[in-house]
């Protein structure tokens, strides 16, 4: 209860901003008598969504798999690969340039392809938020492993440490703090990957409802839909980031946080 009400204090000020926002734009919306299918105000929205909540949710479940199947096989992935990187020059050379070009090429030109592979199923979405995950966090992982301290290191050799005992106590704890960088930045990639793959064709999910409710100039569900989509982009994104501060206690950053907390 208590680290509860001391998120709430530190974050006190977000939430002023954004209840600031929303009646700003409740109130030049209806003064300025602006067209609904161009600026709805956020009380239609709300009411909008209310009203369809139940579809609404269906298909955000469906993106949500897509987000979270996509983002775990990301991670599977990349680590391991990162970690393979670092630690061979010969592989660097021969898979990072790979990696590189794979990540330059846009993804909307290749979800067309998934289509035709893999058909209008699970899988091209499942692939595409893959592949937008992937790259920041395999590159924060090279860069994680690759960020050892030399001397701790001879330090470690000089106590007798095997090869394991030292990647478990010295390289994986370094390298922690760059991968869930790269993690955080992938799981908000992951959302809008979800969301292209489900714009290039689908008949379910979030990015289906948002081209029907647009073809249809419903534009209070299109507001409504990006809500829960953001919704559930932050949801992973602070799932990651939880994850982190149970990880990683001792990181610069939480330590920095908890005192925040302590002080509020």
């Amino acid at each position: 209860m208590r680290k509860t009400m001391a998120w709430l204090k530190r974050s006190r000020h977000a939430f002023f901003a954004f209840a600031g926002l929303l009646i700003v734009w409740e109130a030049w919306v209806r003064i300025a008598d602006v067209p609904v299918y161009l600026l709805p105000p956020p009380s239609m929205v709300a009411v909008d969504l209310f009203e369809r909540w139940p579809r609404v949710l269906d298909h955000a479940l469906v993106t949500g798999n897509e987000i979270v199947a996509g983002f775990l096989l990301a991670v599977v992935v990349s680590i391991p690969l990162a970690m393979i990187i670092a630690y061979s020059r010969p592989v660097e050379r021969s898979l990072y340039p790979v990696i590189v070009f794979l990540q330059i090429v846009p993804k909307i030109a290749i979800a067309p392809l998934f289509i035709i592979w893999f058909g209008f199923g699970f899988t091209p979405k499942l692939l595409l938020v893959f592949l937008l995950s992937f790259f920041p966090i395999v590159v924060s992982g090279i860069a994680g492993f690759k960020s050892l301290d030399p001397d701790v290191m001879d330090l470690a050799r000089s106590t007798g440490a095997n090869g394991l005992k030292m990647f478990l106590r010295i390289r994986l704890p370094q390298a922690l703090p760059q991968i869930f960088t790269g993690l955080k930045v992938g799981a908000a990639l992951a959302a809008t990957a979800a969301v292209v793959a489900e714009f290039v064709a689908s008949d379910s999910g979030l990015g289906y409802l948002l081209l029907e409710y647009n073809s249809n100039l419903e534009t209070p569900m299109v507001f409504a839909v990006i809500i829960v989509l953001s919704v559930l982009g932050l949801l992973v994104y602070y799932a990651v980031e939880l994850i982190e501060r149970l990880a990683i206690p001792w990181h610069v950053s939480n330590r920095a946080t908890a005192e925040e907390a302590r002080t509020t």
